[in-house]
């Protein structure tokens, strides 16, 4: 009848309708409650490409997929293209919805109208299910529904404003590695926090590769254990049908590169980049000691190591980013043991930053890029700051710009980026990251560096990412390779040989409870437990 239907719609069910099972739909319902893959295979229908709506026939890789998801609060799937990821998921989400009572549901993807077709797909396959498997209805339309249980999907774009007030019961991230890394980062810093601190809350995340972005690390650290996160990969070949001749009709059509990262599921970064694929793929990071305030700290200052740190400024109008780098180059290969990373502080402030953080890492030298406002920040840190240790630069003919001991009258405190400066930078950085002499510890480098492209004859970023980290990679890059800076370490890996020489010295001449006045022929030696041996000819 047209009222127990929803708006007239007879194959969806209104509210308050009352429904005489039959002995046959109780056994059914119960067994779909208890078993999500049951229910998927025998009452759910998807709409197939070639053959329209068809019930779902469920693969072995995807049944499995469902009862990670059903067994686990938080889970992220990394697979190639078309493996039926999404679909499997929403099935479990259309469960989820019919089986428990007021839970909400969030379907975010990267845009808005992507999450409405996840959304529309779930409402297709439930105008399909017989109707003692429906809910009544309170509201359906193209960005929600809702059911007579009190639970709700909602499909919105992945923003801290489209869904920021609602609270969840489970999120779905649909296809997160494509969302703008500015977006992304945004979500993940204002709202994800809040999502998962509820003990109950489900995250799953499903994505193919798309470089080495916030996906990446939500990826790599599930596999490491160092998440709440479950990682399920899906392979290509895992896929009925798909074999070796079919690889390579797809490898000749979109090349190798291309069937990596959209088949393999291979994190690749931009094409172009400076640093090699492969060795991108290397890289591998760590959680810092510390984190504050953009301050990520991976080694605490060490006494007789040596520091130094390269500066890239911003204006600090949440654009670029103002960022430091803190090398421990007491020895080669130079480590970064801190960096710091803030596109909203004031460039009057960032030398008090500077200044504290240089302290900390023994009166570290430091190199600011001046180009713009840097050179603010370099006289701030020298007059107002009295900071000592701050590299100088002069120019010398037909050498150009080199690091000076400041006693040219035209020195100036800093570094001007000019394109034979960046030129042999990038040149260094190259070298120093794949011959293993620079060991990079943090996602947020490394990030950067996988989209630092060839831009004409120099290297940027890549369109909507950043590169501010990455020139002080180069800056420091530039700054290892001049003659200054080698007479400096030289002579300073010259005091450290020297010390540790005469503490070797010292300790073979004088061990531990050896007693010898030169006068008493007898030779003593007194163990840890006090007892004195005498040694006897």
């Amino acid at each position: 009848m047209a009222n127990e239907s929803y708006l007239g719609n007879s194959l969806l069910k209104g509210c308050d309708i009352t429904h005489n099972f039959t002995k046959k739909e109780v056994k059914e319902y119960i067994k779909c409650a208890n078993d999500p893959v049951y229910f998927l295979e025998h009452y759910v229908s998807i709409v197939h490409v070639d053959e329209g709506l068809i019930k779902f026939k469920m693969y072995d890789y995807q049944k499995e997929l469902v009862k990670t998801i059903t067994e686990n609060r938080n889970v992220i799937v990394k697979t190639g293209r078309q493996v039926g990821k999404t679909t499997t998921t929403i099935g479990w989400l259309l469960h989820y919805v019919l089986f428990n009572t007021e839970k909400t549901v969030g379907i975010l993807a990267n845009k808005a109208v992507t999450a409405r077709e996840i959304l529309g797909r779930i409402q297709t396959s439930y105008q399909h299910l017989p109707k003692f498997l429906q809910q009544g209805l309170r509201e359906w339309n193209k960005g929600s529904m809702e059911l007579e249980n009190g639970s709700k999907i909602i499909a919105s774009s992945t923003s801290s404003s489209a869904i920021r007030g609602f609270s969840f019961s489970c999120i779905l991230l649909d296809e997160f590695a494509h969302v703008q890394r500015h977006i992304a980062n945004e979500f993940i810093q204002s709202v994800y926090p809040t999502i998962s601190s509820g003990k109950e809350t489900k995250v799953i995340i499903v994505s193919t590769p798309n470089g080495f972005n916030l996906f990446y690390k939500f990826w790599n650290d599930a596999e490491q254990g160092n998440s709440t996160f479950v990682p399920f990969k899906v392979h290509w070949s895992n896929v009925p049908g798909r074999d070796k001749e079919w690889q390579r009709k797809i490898v000749s059509t979109i090349g190798e590169e291309a069937f990596r990262q959209e088949y393999e599921a291979d994190f690749l970064g931009s094409s172009n980049t400076l640093i090699s694929t492969e060795r991108l793929q290397e890289l591998s990071y760590s959680e810092p000691l510390f984190r504050k305030d953009g301050l990520d700290v991976f080694e605490e200052p060490e006494i007789a190591h040596h520091y130094t740190i390269t500066v890239d400024v911003a204006r600090g109008q949440g654009k670029d980013y103002s960022a430091f780098t803190v090398f421990d180059t007491t020895e080669i290969p130079y480590k970064i043991v801190a960096k710091f990373r803030d596109n909203l502080i004031a460039p009057l402030h960032f030398p008090n930053v500077i200044n504290i953080i240089g302290k900390r890492y023994n009166d570290a030298y430091i190199l600011v890029e001046i180009n713009d406002i840097g050179s603010q920040v370099a006289d701030v840190l020298h007059h107002d700051l009295e900071y000592e240790n701050l590299y100088s630069t002069s120019w010398y003919g037909r050498h150009g710009q080199q690091i000076s001991s400041g006693a040219k009258r035209e020195s100036v405190f800093g570094v001007r980026t000019t394109k034979s400066m960046k030129k042999i930078g990038c040149s260094n950085l190259k070298s120093l990251i794949e011959e293993d002499k620079l060991l990079i510890p943090d996602y947020d480098i490394i990030s950067e560096l996988t989209t630092f492209v060839s831009s004409g004859d120099s290297f940027s970023a890549d369109d909507g990412s950043h590169d501010d980290l990455a020139m002080t990679l180069v800056i420091f890059s530039w700054l290892v390779d001049q003659q200054y800076f080698k007479d400096m370490s030289s002579q300073n890996i010259r005091e450290n040989l020297y010390k540790n020489q005469l503490q070797n010295l010292d300790d073979f001449t004088t061990p531990f409870g050896y007693i010898n006045n030169g006068l008493d022929q007898r030779e003593i030696e007194i163990d840890s437990d006090g007892t004195v041996w005498e040694t006897v000819k």
